[in-house]
């Protein structure tokens, strides 16, 4: 290849004077047009292409630098670790790229416009010429390299992406509430992909798609507060949660103790036994019934919900999957005829079971819980009741109600109990401590978060749950019903204070007694009327 700057020789006028080499130094247009020895352009020097490659060259030692120390620091990464190295950096990198090849075509533009059509802007490559081989190999082992290292890049970014801590602290301000109370729930070890993606590539898509409007309404901050339930754009559903749990394991009775205290000074304890009838089991096998009864044994069961939340089910309609036998079930509000346009939903686990793994506990449910457990001293005079009143206070923000829950406690038990106040003072700090404890876990306030913003139907004590099709007002054109029995799931073994509590002598289990003074207006409306976990 010519020279950029060629020798040539030069005979001087007037006498022997021997050949004398002059420089001629051609200028920028002859270089560009290659009009000097046909030279053809280094298209690859211009101010893009090197601000490009600057650019590349940056973005990879700082990729391979942050690489390797995430590698070899000591514990868990940064959570916005595995984004910056494994997604931000490649980009970059590629940006710079892309902005070199732009330089070298804007190069390769600018110099046709000048008039250096006759000559080809493509290298020519000649492997019979040793720098031209040499110049090869190189290329051939930087794109193998590049080429492995965006393979591992693309796989990192993948675990990146699938990961807990990316998932819950890349959009904390929005996720803060779900992750929080992910961690401490029965399904902690569990991966958030594995049940809200689970597999097949479209479902993997679709939770993609879904994440860049999710992404767009937190950048732009119009996501809303408390966000809507169900999502339709994720799992689970039946065939991720059946991946652990499956009918046939799911089956027989559990027996299960409740333990509850009264709103009274004494802080009461009361026992309820119940022995609850999962069902499930194999289709035709005794035993296949009871609970998961729903779970497509031997009947699916289809409903039509008239509100988004699906707390009001006006239809709902078994099919026998053996005989293929139908039975529809109104409301005794709902038309006789369901709507042409109504849309018939398929019963899986999550219509029971929507809150597997994202639990907002209610004050009643927390108080009673730490007071069984002895996180929470039951000799502290009236406990239950100021416990609860204060967690279910609202508040403007976290570290409001933090304080208010001190100086609360503190200030009931000065006006009311002083001589408890300054007695038992350690067991009131460790009180406030673990009221603290229960309202970072279940309550947050910026988001509008707590347990009756995201009602559980796995019960019927605070929502309408199992209530909204067995409300015994669901009846078949044939005289049958959905029965609201108590028994129909569970029967009470035991029940009272421990030191007078009565036992069950036949298997049919003894009447519900209401813990509190009542009467029996209790049997006259579902719970969830008088109960809202807000009250003792």
């Amino acid at each position: 290849m010519p020279h950029e700057h060629a020798v040539f020789p030069q005979r001087w006028h007037g006498g022997a004077t021997p050949d004398v080499p002059m420089l001629y130094v051609p200028s920028t247009r002859a270089r560009l047009l290659g009009e000097t020895m046909n030279a053809r352009p280094a298209l690859w020097r211009n101010p893009w292409t090197l601000l490009g490659g600057t650019i590349a060259v940056l973005a990879f030692v700082s990729f391979v630098f942050l690489w390797v120390y995430d590698t070899l620091s000591p514990g868990p990464s940064a959570p916005y670790a595995g984004i910056v190295i494994f997604v931000v950096t490649p980009a970059i990198m590629l940006t710079g790229m892309a902005v070199a090849f732009w330089g070298w075509w804007w190069n390769w533009r600018r110099w046709r416009r000048m008039g250096g059509e006759r000559v080809v802007p493509w290298p020519v490559i000649d492997l019979n010429d040793a720098p031209v081989r040499w110049k090869l190999a190189a290329a051939a082992v930087a794109g193998t390299a590049f080429l492995f290292l965006s393979a591992f890049g693309a796989f990192q970014a993948y675990e990146a992406t699938e990961s807990v801590r990316f998932c819950g602290e890349l959009c904390h301000a929005v996720m803060g509430p779900e992750y929080t109370a992910y961690q401490v729930s029965p399904h902690a070890r569990v991966a958030c992909v594995e049940c809200h993606v689970g597999s097949g590539a479209d479902w993997y898509l679709r939770s993609k798609v879904s994440g860049l409007r999710q992404l767009y309404a937190y950048l732009t901050d119009t996501y809303r507060r408390p966000i809507p339930v169900p999502v339709h754009n994720l799992r689970p559903a039946t065939e991720t949660c059946q991946t652990c749990h499956w009918p046939e394991k799911q089956s027989g009775y559990i027996a299960r103790r409740y333990v509850y205290f009264l709103a009274d000074e004494q802080n009461t304890r009361w026992e309820t036994d119940m022995e609850l009838f999962v069902g499930g089991g194999r289709p035709g096998v005794p035993g296949s019934g009871g609970i998961h009864w729903h779970m497509q044994i031997e009947h699916t069961v289809e409903y039509v919900a008239a509100d988004p939340e699906r707390a009001t089910i006006p239809w709902v309609r078994t099919t026998n999957r053996f005989t293929g036998e139908t039975t529809l079930y109104r409301s005794a509000d709902a038309e006789r005829e369901v709507p042409e346009s109504a849309p018939w939903r398929e019963m899986d686990c999550m219509d029971c079971h929507n809150r597997p793994a994202h639990i907002f506990r209610s004050p009643r449910d927390l108080v009673n819980g730490a007071l069984a457990a002895g996180a929470l001293d039951p000799t502290l005079p009236s406990l239950k009741q100021i416990a609860i009143e204060l967690l279910a206070d609202e508040y403007a923000t976290t570290d409001a109600a933090l304080a208010a829950l001190g100086s609360g406690l503190r200030q009931f038990y000065a006006e009311n109990f002083p001589e408890v106040a300054e007695q038992k003072r350690e067991a009131i700090e460790q009180t406030i401590t673990e009221l603290q404890r229960m309202y970072r876990e279940n309550f947050f306030p910026e988001m509008k978060v707590r347990w009756d913003a995201y009602p559980s139907h796995a019960s019927h004590l605070f929502s309408p749950g199992c209530f909204r099709c067995h409300d015994g007002r669901h009846e078949a054109d044939d005289g049958r019903v959905i029965r609201s029995d108590c028994n129909l799931c569970h029967v009470v073994r035991a029940q009272g204070p421990p030191e007078r509590k009565q036992y069950a002598t036949s298997a049919a289990g003894l009447e519900f007694e209401h813990p509190a003074d009542v009467s029996t207006d209790w049997k006259e409306s579902p719970c969830h009327e008088c109960h809202s976990g807000a009250a003792p």
